[in-house]
């Protein structure tokens, strides 16, 4: 302080004599100054020039002489309306226009930095500027809005008064209002070209934010050391060249010291020989500062200032303080420089930069130095206490030599060794520097680390058992430092023995947190130079295995010490309750490193404190320089023991509490015994209590926690624990935290029972969705407790420094509340649980073990309402965010709070905080609030690829430790705290980690299998469930064994066989590590392949074990999963070294822990991990699953569904490629064939016309399935789908085949035909001819001449068909009657039917009982067969004849004992319904099968070839009556005659069209008279042109024209139906995507329709329904909604054949006049260029006289202009009609898929494919049973229930109508192989949708099965309030599921 001083008081000097108006300060002001040395009594003592005789007014030199250096020098300069000055303005609180200077004590407080403030606000006039020296910056303040002309003016004012050059000292500050905003400020002063942006800043004009002024003083700093000389003086600036000249380097340095030291009294000069490590400690300077020295010199010579002459011992104490100070910082330099921190000082480093994973920490000794801080912080946080003795390797180039020694270069004599030998040193390289000192270490990284690490660190080495730094000097500026912020975290267990010594002693258990313990303090302090350690001393006292206090003889420990003199360290002896213990209550332990004489300030702070002063010295004589402190502690009241190193005495009492002891010659274990011996009497009387939170009251020390960000965080922490202090802990979470507690347990339960549904299902299930919905509406009610509301405010409002803090102070003060509470009931656990098992050992059962397990758990329900953390008010959040979202009717100002939640929690998670995935206290999952935390952390980082570790094990057996110690996490591992539920914690991957394919690792920590709190309530379904979600949830499971115990080890390992096995069963593939911790001998390989054999048997039996319970064939445990005995499993030693509390980490712990870490990112290196969305939704699945108990059965792997069903639109896109591609092809073959050009198509050429496009598509999927980001879940299905893709291609082009094949056929079947109509053509033009030429000159009308052509046509085409027989045209209706006629069918059946045509809905009846007749009892069937007749007549809606049915078959109670699936649960004496659904379902089923056969049997028929005979319907009707026969064997019924007539009417209705389109395609290729009738109309224009004497040429172009149109209309037609069809397939939604896409818009069609008869269609016949639905709207796309494309794509096919035909006749032209050929040879070559078109070519034997091929082309050149524009007025219609339709193409692409249908509600599958197999039948559009007509058995009572919900409820069914056992819902798979094929998942039906229909159309469901919607089978009245609206939209949201 006293350097400070002096340089003050020259700084003064100079401006008193430089401007005599600067005010001078008196000394009174000053020594009121509180930013002066705080020991004012201690500084009046000294300064004996300090009389009251002293004149008031001093000297500039005496004023200052109390005065301190400035750190920095402000000059404040602008507008006086820029700032509003107050008190409680940081920056200046005056408003004196004194232009004096006064130092900031605001600012003092604010950075703990003396900072001078000049006032020359209002820019005075330039005689008013005084001479300032050393201006570290000036201040520009310019209010906003009048920034730029202010700027200027402030600019200009400097320049006149200080000179040029000042702008790089320049600062602008813009102020602003509080509500202002000055963002355009910038940009204006950019304007100016003296500006410099780096150089700006904004604030308040009040100026009295901290962060604002913090932020103001930084950039002054950064701005400071980029200039140079750092201070600016106007006359340095205007005069340097005459500096220059006048000045010399040496005489300025002798008259700087003479000026400033001149003024010093003789009384300083002593205070400042006392001790130059205290005038260190207080000096504030740095580099600046002397900057701003140095430069005073040019001024002061120049004016004259005093030359006074001063002893020379001052200026060498003041020198030699200096370069203490120097050499101080230059040592911190090298050593942060050596270790590679010195880029961390400035920029500290944070728990981030370690929260990553990074590769094992390394245990070998090939450390180099600079990896030496970063390897310490490494191994730190794995727990290894080794880490503060790590071997250094001092260079590269040593680390491959063996060790070396230093050798004697004196060898050149004989005797030259001997000399060596003798020499008392060794002539070696003293230039090699000594490796870093371990606490150098340390302590470097302390320094360099910001306060989370900081904290961190301490926690580590507290659980390391190593001392703690208290107070910490600075290593530069020697000021005092408490981290008290760093001990916060840190709770210590010990257990007191008040009566020590006594066997009916117990101990109490005491456990809090350290800051708060009151302990005694027993401080040591050495007082001189010692050869004892004191370290080593007091680890004695301590833990005599183990060195809480590093010491001499520690390794690693060198004389060089940098950063540990004046540290002072504290240790607390923990008891555990032992008789032998050396302390029988904790105690604290602190050590001042370092000569305490050097450490005035340390010693005085801790003899304060202290209870026990401990002080070694060497010797007690009065001479030596400890004497005087001896001698105060000696006369103070404080116990004192004394310990003299020169001295062989023993322990003897000198005065009350005052203590010598001699350490010569004396053992150290022998004077430890004695000085703990003393310390336990003296402690034993009444003493001084410590408790570390009191260092904050200490003076003259700065304390971390007093930081801004910290006190900010400690505050709005106070503020929520204000509201619950004083509370019972017990009942917080009930006042402050509703919505978890009883509400949210109930909602819990109530939401398993949705589970467990019995009775009336739909409607149990609508009143527990009241009653959740009610539970949701009061935690929402209940969700704005103060608390919450404080709590997310601070989240939401505060920086995220001061958030950090927050959070840390929040978990801190609610943990000290909570404490005491826990502490007793922790006891009170431990003896409880204790006493039961002490009985159990005697086994015994009586009444006394049952209260005592009674009390457990009463003890354990009172533990877990005592437990409140951090993560019960997260776990509040969640809830309310649950309560609130899952209201449907939300505003805008609810959701304002509740809706950020999930942002918030991401915020934190992404930071490293653990969050809660699974609720302990409730045992449930949070979905939608866990959903929309990853939906948030998805949306800030991206959807990231994580690797999931999971961890499982039995309780307390360390998992959470093992991770904390293997990843350095932070999850909760206290005693009384353990992990409860599930937690997850994000960790990033580190750089340095190569070739992971995942950028982090999710650590999932839980609580531990049968864990003691669920005793009693049902634990092994906890532990399984548990088990099964964590193990599903893993990539990588870690299972934590134990101990050594067989029966832990049997429980755990059969829960997680189990949970593995279905795994299996799911197509889940987690790997899995075997941890075997706390193992006695892990050194012993014999002992560990013994373990691993015997753990490799038990697991084995697990294995066959959950088999059975599986029911899945296994039979060892590899057979589950990938596992190797060798290498999955990992032996660990115990954890601690010794006996807690004391014991110290098991070094052999920490390398177990590394050594699994390199396991698992060895395993984890092969693993792509899963994306953050695909972990979101695999937990919905496994939750969901697991909710539903039959794990198996539920699971619904819904990322595996998606990529699934995105997959199944690539193979539509992939399939519809190759369709069109083969309907290309087929288009052009058809034309050849036509044409007679081709008479046979091979495999082998369609399959090379194929190869590109088959191989593209091949190269596609194999880009797809090998890069696609889901490529681990599309594996599975790779093999298949390439297999379906070629499958497809290969059927395809063998379809395309059989119908070219087909039409070759044709083609040769009419080769006759096509023979005479050459002939017929020939013979026709030649007589067309000959009457036209008869007719030429003769009629010129031409009516008449059409007269006269008719008359001649028929007696043409009569003589040219004489010999051809006609074709009689077929009645396939008549033939239909007469063909049952004959088969004996009486004819009033037929035509009774044919009248009510109810034949043509047969497969849609709704009740089949009409048409059968029981066989045993036909007698009985007569009232009941006109009462069902009737009934379908009439359609009565009236029930009054179902009495008379139910009496008349009251005999089906014996006959027939069937019903629907959903029937159960009815008694044997019940009336049963006499004709159950399931016979009407095989009735349908039946009908279906019959017409698929039938129509198959019909189109194998040659019609089209041969025609059609009535021979094809006999033998169909035979097969009806065939199949008919076959169906009633077996059954008890008959069918009536009605339905065979029906059934065979109804196939010959489906097969008509078929037979009569192929009829006329066969009359249309064979008969003479219908071609000849065709060709009427083009052999009159020929006529006609003959009649007006158009040559052969025109005619011949005219026949031409005439083809070509018909084969272009062809052509064109045919393009643009495959181009439509690709058009719509590609692009219209409907047909875009895949099946379940298509069934979507199916369904939606529907609603929007609202027609029964579409619905019943569906319901019976889906595939029809569909097929219908494609044609309809392919009919809507092309007549309506987009005609315009339509014709757009028609046009261009138009043009693009015209072009066709152009250039094909362009080049026929060319050739054959280039080769001078005749009108054969043009033919020929014309229709070979039109190889697109099918163009019949012409006879040409009657125009060979055409030879002017020019004026033929111009001919057909006119007549394609008429075809083109024929072409564009051609009409969508006419594509429907062509032999290629759209909608057709389309069926055949979008039907060919699966249309099984479910066994229990008959909705149909979904999948694309049409044999998937072994993926299973799934649809999510699954409806009420009675939709289709089921029933309850024995009622007319159809049933409502869903298959989905009822596969999730305790019911059961008959898998069959004559089943006697039943099968319970949940397990369906074991029903046989129609249920085991599909995935029915339970969804607690929320398709809306078939609800709606239910309500919609429930009289005509009614009337159609002609059942009823009652009594089970009641519709629940919520089913009605849903709209059409709501019904269309949920399809779409079970699409998205």
């Amino acid at each position: 302080m006293e350097e400070n001083k002096e340089g003050e008081s020259e700084t003064k000097s100079v401006t008193s004599v430089t401007n005599d108006k600067v005010h001078l300060e008196s000394n009174d002001d000053t020594k009121s100054d509180p930013v002066n040395d705080p020991h004012d009594a201690q500084h009046s003592e000294k300064n004996e020039s300090s009389t009251e005789g002293e004149a008031e007014t001093k000297t500039a030199s005496e004023a200052s002489d109390d005065k301190v250096i400035p750190k920095l020098k402000l000059v404040l300069i602008g507008d006086t309306n820029s700032i509003e000055i107050g008190s409680k303005n940081i920056l200046i609180d005056h408003d004196k226009q004194t232009n004096m200077e006064q130092f900031s004590s605001k600012l003092y407080d604010l950075c703990g930095q003396h900072i001078c403030v000049i006032n020359m606000l209002g820019l005075p006039n330039a005689d008013q500027i005084p001479s300032i020296q050393a201006v570290h910056a000036f201040i520009l303040l310019l209010p906003n809005g009048l920034h730029s002309s202010q700027y200027r003016s402030g600019i200009q004012w400097l320049e006149k008064g200080f000179g040029k050059g000042n702008l790089s000292y320049v600062m602008t500050v813009v102020t602003h209002k509080s509500d202002e905003s000055c963002e355009s400020a910038l940009a204006d002063l950019k304007a100016e070209s003296s500006f410099s942006e780096k150089r700006y800043h904004t604030c308040t004009r009040r100026m009295v934010d901290e962060n604002e002024i913090i932020s103001l003083l930084e950039k002054i700093h950064v701005m400071v050391s980029e200039n140079n000389p750092q201070c600016y003086n106007r006359q340095i600036f205007e005069n340097v060249e005459e500096q220059k000249e006048q000045l010399d380097p040496k005489n300025h340095k002798e008259e700087r010291v003479t000026t400033a030291e001149e003024m010093k009294t003789g009384t300083e000069i002593k205070s400042k020989e006392h001790d130059g490590a205290e005038r260190s400690e207080k000096n504030d300077d740095n580099t600046p500062g002397q900057s701003e020295i140095k430069s005073v010199p040019h001024e002061t010579k120049e004016k004259g200032t005093f030359n006074m002459e001063i002893s020379g011992k001052e200026i060498k104490t003041r020198d030699i303080s200096e370069e203490n100070r120097k050499k101080r910082h230059k040592e911190t330099e090298m050593l942060l420089s050596r270790l590679h921190l010195q880029d961390k000082c400035p920029h500290k480093m944070s728990p981030a930069d370690f929260l990553k994973i990074g590769p094992p920490v390394r245990q070998s000794n090939d450390t180099l130095e600079k990896d030496l801080a970063h390897t310490f912080l490494q191994r730190l946080m794995t727990l290894d206490h080794r880490a503060r003795y790590i071997p250094v390797l001092q260079d590269g180039s040593e680390a491959s030599h063996s060790e070396s020694f230093p050798t004697s270069d004196t060898v050149d004599a004989d005797d030259g060794d001997l000399d060596a030998l003798f020499a008392t040193s060794v002539d070696i390289d003293q230039s090699k520097q000594a490796h870093v000192h371990p606490m150098d270490v340390q302590m470097a990284v302390f320094h360099c680390s910001n306060s989370f690490l900081k904290q961190n660190m301490i926690t580590k080495l507290s659980q390391c058992q190593y001392a703690l730094p208290l107070l910490v000097p600075d290593p530069i500026t020697m000021d005092i430092e408490c981290p008290l912020w760093t001990f916060r975290q840190l709770t210590k267990t010990w257990k007191i023995t008040s009566n020590q010594g006594k066997e009916d002693s117990k101990p109490i258990m005491k456990s809090m947190p350290i800051c708060k313990a009151e302990t005694p303090l027993v401080s040591f302090f050495r007082l001189g130079s010692l050869s004892q350690s004191k370290s080593q001393l007091m680890n004695t006292l301590i833990n005599n295995r183990h060195s809480a206090f590093f010491h001499r003889n520690c390794p690693g420990s060198t004389k060089s010490r940098h950063l540990m003199d004046g540290v002072a360290q504290i240790a607390w002896y923990c008891p555990a309750g032992t008789p032998n213990e050396s302390f029988n209550d904790c105690i604290a332990f602190c050590n001042l490193h370092g000569d305490s004489l050097s450490t005035e300030k340390q010693r005085e702070i801790l003899t304060e404190k202290s209870s026990v002063i401990v002080v070694l010295v060497p010797t007690l004589e009065k001479s030596h320089g400890s004497s005087a402190v001896i001698s105060t502690l000696y006369r103070s009241p404080k116990p004192l023991i004394i310990l003299i190193a020169d001295s062989d005495c023993g322990a003897s009492q000198m005065k009350a509490q005052k203590y010598k002891l001699g350490l010569k010659d004396r053992s150290q274990a022998d004077v430890s015994e004695e000085l703990k011996g003393i310390i336990r009497k003296i402690l034993s009387a009444p003493h001084k209590s410590f408790q570390l939170e009191s260092m904050a009251e200490v003076s003259g020390i700065r304390v971390d926690e007093d930081g801004t960000d910290c006190q900010k965080g400690k505050s709005a922490a106070m503020e929520i624990v204000k509201l619950i202090q004083g509370m019972d802990v017990s009942k917080i979470k009930d006042e402050f935290l509703p919505c978890q507690g009883q509400l949210w347990h109930e909602w819990c339960r109530i939401n398993k029972e949705l589970y467990h549904l019995k009775g009336h299902i739909e409607k149990e299930k609508g009143q527990k969705e009241k009653q959740l919905m009610h539970i949701r509406q009061e935690q929402c009610a209940a969700s704005n407790s103060k608390l919450m509301k404080s709590f997310t405010e601070s989240l939401v409002g505060l920086p995220p420094t001061d958030k950090e803090y927050f959070l840390k102070w929040t978990q801190i003060l609610i943990d000290g509340l909570s404490t005491d509470d826990l502490s007793s009931i922790l006891q009170n656990y431990d003896e409880t649980w204790s006493e039961v098992l002490t009985l159990k050992k005697k086994h015994d059962k009586s009444a006394l073990l049952k209260d005592k397990q009674t009390k457990l758990e009463q003890l354990s329900k009172k533990l877990q309402s005592a437990t409140f953390g951090l993560e019960h008010i997260f776990r509040e959040m969640g809830q309310i965010y649950e309560a609130h979202k899952s209201q449907k009717e939300q505003t805008h100002s609810q959701q304002a709070d509740w809706v950020k939640y999930p942002e918030l929690a991401a915020d934190l998670m992404i930071s490293g905080h653990p969050m809660e995935l699974m609720d302990g206290d409730a045992g449930q999952v949070p979905l939608m609030w866990i959903s929309s935390l990853l939906q948030e952390v998805i949306k800030k980082l991206g959807d990231k690829r994580v690797f999931v570790l999971s961890v499982l094990g039995v309780q307390s057996s360390g998992k959470s430790t093992m991770l904390n110690a293997m990843f350095g996490l932070q999850f909760a591992v206290s005693a009384g705290r353990c992990t409860k539920g599930a937690y997850m914690q994000l960790v990033k991957l580190s750089e340095e980690l190569k070739g992971f394919q995942f950028d982090y690792v999710l650590v999932v920590d839980t609580e531990g299998l049968r864990a003691l709190e669920l005793a009693g309530n049902a634990t092994l379904h906890h532990d399984n469930e548990l088990a099964t979600f964590v193990v599903g949830l893993g990539n990588m499971t870690l299972i934590n064994i134990f101990g050594e115990n067989p029966a832990d080890m049997q429980d755990v390992l059969q829960i997680v066989v189990q949970a593995f096995m279905r795994m299996k069963k799911v197509k889940l593939s987690p790997s899995c590590v075997f941890v075997h911790q706390n193992v006695t001998d892990i050194a012993a390989a014999e002992k560990n392949m013994d373990g691993k054999r015997r753990l490799q048997e038990k697991l084995d039996k697990m294995a066959q074990l959950a088999a059975k319970e599986e029911v899945c064939d296994v039979e060892c445990f590899s057979d589950v999963i990938a596992f190797d005995v060798q290498e999955d499993v990992k032996y660990f030693a115990q954890l601690w070294e010794g006996s807690p509390p004391m014991a110290p980490p098991n070094p052999g712990y920490s390398e177990s822990v590394q050594e699994l870490k390199k396991t698992i990112l060895s395993k984890a290196s092969k693993s792509a991990g899963i994306t953050l969305s695909h972990l979101n939704s695999k937990i919905q699945d496994l939750w969901k699953a697991l909710m539903n108990e039959q794990f198996v059965f539920s699971f619904k792997n819904t990322q595996e569904i998606a990529v699934y069903r995105k997959l199944e639109v690539l193979y539509g896109n992939w399939t519809w490629d190759l369709r069109k591609e083969m309907l290309t092809i087929e288009n052009q073959l058809y034309p050849r064939i036509e044409k007679g050009q081709l008479d046979k198509v091979e495999l082998s050429y369609l399959s090379k016309e194929m190869s590109k496009t088959y191989e593209e598509i091949q190269k596609n999927m194999t880009a797809y399935f090998e890069d696609h980001s889901d490529k681990e879940i599309l594996v599975q299905w790779r093999g298949r789908f390439e297999n379906k893709i070629k499958e497809f291609h290969e059927e395809h082009f063998r379809g395309v085949k059989r119908k070219l094949d087909e039409v070759i056929q044709q083609k040769n079947a009419r080769k006759k035909m096509d023979n005479k109509k050459v002939e017929f053509e020939t013979k026709l033009l030649q007589k067309s001819k000959e009457l036209a030429h008869t007719l030429k000159d003769v009629v010129k009308d031409e009516g008449e001449l059409k007269a006269q052509f008719d008359s001649v046509w028929s007696h043409w085409v009569t003589e040219l068909t004489s010999d051809t027989k006609p074709f009689e045209d077929i009645n396939v209706e008549e033939d239909q009657s007469v063909v049952l006629r004959d088969l004996g069918t009486e004819w009033s059946l037929i035509s009774e039917s044919k009248r009510k045509g109810r034949y043509k809905k047969l497969s849609e009846v709704g009740n089949y009982f009409g048409y059968i007749t029981q066989k045993k009892c036909q007698e009985l069937d007569s009232e009941s067969q006109q009462y069902q007749e009737s009934k379908r007549e009439t359609k009565d809606t009236s029930r009054q004849g179902k009495g008379v049915m139910a009496s008349a078959f009251g005999y089906f109670k014996q006959m027939i004992g069937i019903a629907s699936p959903a029937q159960q649960n009815v008694e044997p004496n019940e009336s049963r319904n006499p004709f159950p659904h399931e016979e009407q379902k095989m009735i349908r089923s039946f009908i279906n099968d019959v017409e698929q056969q039938s129509l198959e049997t019909i189109k194998n028929k040659p019609v089209a070839t041969r025609g059609y005979r009535s021979t094809y319907l006999q033998e169909v009707a035979k097969h009806v009556q065939k199949k008919v026969t076959e169906f009633e064997s077996g059954k008890k019924f008959t069918f009536k005659k009605e339905f065979t007539v029906d059934l065979s009417l109804y196939v010959f209705d489906r097969t008509a069209s078929w037979l009569l389109q192929s009829h006329n395609t066969f009359k249309h290729n064979n008969d003479a008279l219908t071609y000849l009738d065709s060709k009427k109309k083009e052999y009159y224009n020929i006529f006609r042109s003959y009649c007006k004497g158009n040559s052969s040429a025109s005619v011949f172009g005219e026949m031409i024209c005439e083809k070509l149109k018909v084969s272009v209309h062809e052509a064109v037609c045919n393009k643009t139906a495959v181009d439509l069809a690709g058009e719509m397939r590609c692009n219209y939604p409907a047909f875009s995507g895949n099946r379940l896409n298509l069934e979507k818009h199916v369904l939606t069609s529907l609603a929007e329709k609202a027609e029964f008869s579409r619905f019943i269609t569906y319901i019976q016949n889906p595939r029809r329904q569909v097929e219908a639905f494609i044609k309809e709207e392919v009919k809507k796309y092309m007549f309506t909604d987009h005609k315009d494309k339509g014709l757009k794509i028609l046009k261009k096919n138009a043009d693009d054949i015209s072009k066709l035909a152009s250039q094909a006749l362009y080049e026929a032209t060319e050739k054959v006049k280039k080769k001078s050929g005749d009108v054969d040879m043009w033919m020929k070559e014309f229709s070979a260029l039109l190889n697109k078109l099918a163009f019949d070519t012409i006879c040409c034997k009657n125009f060979r006289d055409i030879n002017n091929f020019d004026f033929l082309k111009e001919e057909i050149e006119k007549g394609l202009v008429c075809i083109v524009k024929e072409m564009s007025r051609l009409s969508l219609e006419m594509v429907q009609e062509c032999r290629q339709k759209p909608d057709q193409i389309l069926i055949d692409q979008l039907c060919n898929c699966c249309w099984e249908r479910c066994p229990f509600c008959a909705a149909v599958c979904i999948n694309t494919l049409k044999d998937h197999s072994p993926e299973k039948h799934n649809v999510p559009f699954h409806r009420p049973s009675g939709v289709e007509g089921w029933h309850t058995r024995g009622t007319v009572d159809l049933v409502i229930d869903f298959c989905t919900t009822l596969v999730g409820s305790d019911r059961y069914f008959r898998p069959n109508h004559d089943s006697e056992g039943r099968i319970a819902y949940k397990q369906y798979p074991t029903a046989g192989e129609r249920y085991a094929s599909w995935r029915i998942t339970a969804d607690a039906s929320m398709l809306a949708y078939w609800k709606w229909f239910v309500c919609h159309f429930q009289k005509e469901l009614e009337d159609h099965y002609d059942l009823k919607f009652q009594g089970r089978g009641e519709i629940p009245s919520e089913w009605r309030n849903y709209t059409k609206k709501e019904a269309i939209e949920s399809l779409d949201e079970m699409c998205r599921l």
